[in-house]
């Protein structure tokens, strides 16, 4: 199996990023793993796309660390080709537009190029369609009111003080466009006189989301995997794990702050997963992140959700050679099929 990993740069990736662990258990596994930077994609003048991409020496088996691996695919031992994209059996889109702020040319580039593949008969996931219709958080509200806190998207700040007042003056504001806590303000009954400069804070890049606090954010949240429109279990484990506040701090994000602990799966979490359900069969999304507090989402992440390793961390389960195994199984039907399949059902198949 040929499999290519898009990630915003190559040169950027981390030992620790799901995208490494995912690229190394299919190489582990005896597959190609090609890496390729959204820049990096050309459609060539016999409409054929292609790519300048790396990958690690096919002799070398057995990578036990992200470290190694990622060592091997930067340095001198790489194997730097310009590959056929079309040839490809699965092409991931791993990038995250949100990271590509100051390159806007690079935000919409994956899913450009990933549907021209699609037309070769590649498995490109998640659907690039899909992920067209993901580029900001207002894919956010297109999911049942029963699992979003209520929501207000605008730039005028009257609305958002008049959206807050009507929630106690307790409630969450964050950009339209973004990823990993940035720009991100709790505003508090007692703090309310902060408002305008907490708005204009994250207005200046773009449309504001006014969001209802939930007070059980306060023990952090549940990053929950879903592949196949189903959370991901192995040998009866859930990929999953909780990211806790620190302080007064209201983001939980790792690299913002937050810390790691196990995360019971329970009913209530399921249950917010079998609602979402069908609406990322309907979109292609293969693999999707949901953030859970209590019974609400707070975010539903499609585009490069992280943390796999970090499940690993709680469950002993190598939860990216279990992806991989089900990418197998894809390219099999598909290869029964002699690639005349519609991706966004493959997707989630």
């Amino acid at each position: 199996m040929n499999v290519g990993f898009v990630v915003n740069d190559v040169r950027t990736e981390e030992a620790s990023y799901t995208t490494v662990r995912m690229a190394m258990a299919a190489h582990n596994l005896g597959h190609r793993a090609w890496v390729i930077g959204v820049g990096d994609f050309a459609l060539d003048a016999d409409d054929r796309v292609r790519a300048r991409a790396v990958t690690v020496p096919a002799n070398k088996k057995g990578y036990k660390t992200g470290a190694t691996f990622l060592s091997d695919l930067l340095g001198g031992k790489a194997v730097r080709e310009r590959i056929t994209v079309d040839d490809l059996d699965v092409l991931l889109l791993r990038n995250d537009p949100a990271g590509d702020a100051h390159r806007p040319w690079a935000q919409g580039a994956g899913i450009m190029f990933g549907r021209a593949a699609v037309r070769s008969g590649v498995i490109v996931l998640n659907d690039p369609n899909g992920l067209a219709k993901a580029m900001n958080k207002s894919y956010f509200q297109l999911f049942p009111e029963e699992v979003r806190p209520p929501t207000l998207i605008t730039r005028d700040a009257g609305e958002i003080k008049v959206f807050a007042k009507e929630h106690g003056n307790h409630i969450v504001l964050k950009p339209l466009q973004g990823s990993g806590g940035q720009s991100v303000f709790l505003v508090r009954p007692d703090e309310v006189a902060n408002i305008n400069q907490m708005i204009d804070a994250v207005a200046r890049d773009g449309y504001v989301i006014a969001q209802q606090y939930l007070p059980a954010a306060e023990a952090g949240d549940m990053r929950l995997f879903v592949v196949n429109g189903e959370p991901l279990r192995h040998k009866g484990k859930y990929a999953a794990f909780r990211r806790v506040r620190r302080g007064g701090d209201l983001r939980s994000n790792i690299h913002a702050g937050g810390s790691l602990a196990p995360a019971e799966v329970d009913d209530v979490a399921l249950q917010v997963a079998e609602i979402v359900r069908p609406k990322l069969v309907q979109d292609g999304m293969y693999i999707v992140g949901l953030d859970i507090v209590g019974d609400k989402l707070m975010e539903i992440n499609v585009f490069s959700p992280g943390g796999l390793g970090s499940a690993q961390k709680f469950t002993g389960v190598n939860f990216a050679r279990v992806v991989i195994r089900d990418l197998e199984r894809k390219v099999r039907y598909m290869n029964y099929y002699r690639r005349n399949f519609d991706n966004v059902e493959l997707a989630a198949l």
